[in-house]
């Protein structure tokens, strides 16, 4: 795994160094089918994971946030900005994000925030790192006053988690930061506790390098409804938790929202 880890960690080094390069610049921003924005950076930093990929690893297959290419058990899942919107505006939430997922589970994982120069990896059953210390999930509770978690939340998202965000919000702190996974460093380094996520399809991109990391630093991830699921194919939502509170976060999901049929 380490070839793989040191792989990864090289890519997002070059992702940030093209996050930058549009940072404070025309960054191309546009609208994609499904209204959400797209920068020159999102595609530059996707092509720029094909090619490598091909040429490293050919047998193994590329899921991007912007595009992909090939099939198999081995891909590479990657978000090349998350937080596009705040990028796009020049608000500096955004990270780049590459797991390697191995037969649907997440075996590396790596998310690179250029702007505070914080690079988080993982390997499964290794412990999870930033920029090659420790870290670890805290131990805080829902009505602890240091409890904060985020919530994401968009108009074409296939759960509405406004009623989740209103009982939760009785008891415990929570902000957007605009970028899931920026967030959910945050867990894994113990600074929020949860992180709440109605994404579905293909965001599977937003969760799959998250997923370890979290996970590695002490925390649970899991869908929305309690599930374990795979990081290589549509995702039904996901709670990212120091595990504490996990199930108290699941049991107030499932009051408020079902499943989809």
């Amino acid at each position: 795994m380490k070839d793989y880890l040191d792989f990864a960690k090289e890519i997002a080094r070059h992702a940030g160094e093209i996050m930058l390069k549009y940072y404070h610049s025309d960054n191309g921003a546009d609208y994609k089918y499904d209204q959400t924005i797209v920068t020159l950076a999102d595609k530059e930093i996707n092509d720029y994971l094909i090619s490598r990929v091909k040429e490293t690893y050919p047998t193994h297959s590329v899921d991007g946030e912007e595009a992909g290419f090939g099939k198999s058990d081995f891909v590479w899942v990657c978000d090349p900005v998350d937080g596009t919107a705040m990028y796009a505006r020049h608000i500096p939430t955004s990270v780049f994000s590459l797991a390697l997922v191995i037969k649907g589970i997440s075996e590396i994982g790596v998310v690179y925030d250029v702007q505070g120069d914080r690079m988080y990896t993982a390997v499964r059953g290794k412990g999870a790192f930033v920029n090659g210390e420790p870290m670890h999930v805290n131990d805080v509770s829902l009505d602890d006053k240091r409890s904060l978690g985020n919530f994401d939340m968009w108009p074409a998202a296939e759960y509405n988690l406004f009623d989740v965000f209103k009982e939760l919000g009785a008891k415990t702190y929570a902000v957007g930061l605009g970028s899931v996974i920026r967030a959910s460093m945050c867990v894994a380094a113990g600074d929020f506790n949860f992180v709440l996520f109605p994404g579905t399809g293909h965001k599977n991109c937003d969760i799959a390098a998250a997923k370890v990391i979290v996970e590695e630093a002490g925390g649970k991830v899991t869908d929305l409804f309690g599930n374990d699921q795979r990081y290589d194919q549509p995702i039904n939502g996901a709670v990212l938790s120091n595990g504490k509170i996990h199930e108290e976060l699941l049991s107030v999901i499932r009051k408020h929202v079902s499943p989809l049929s």
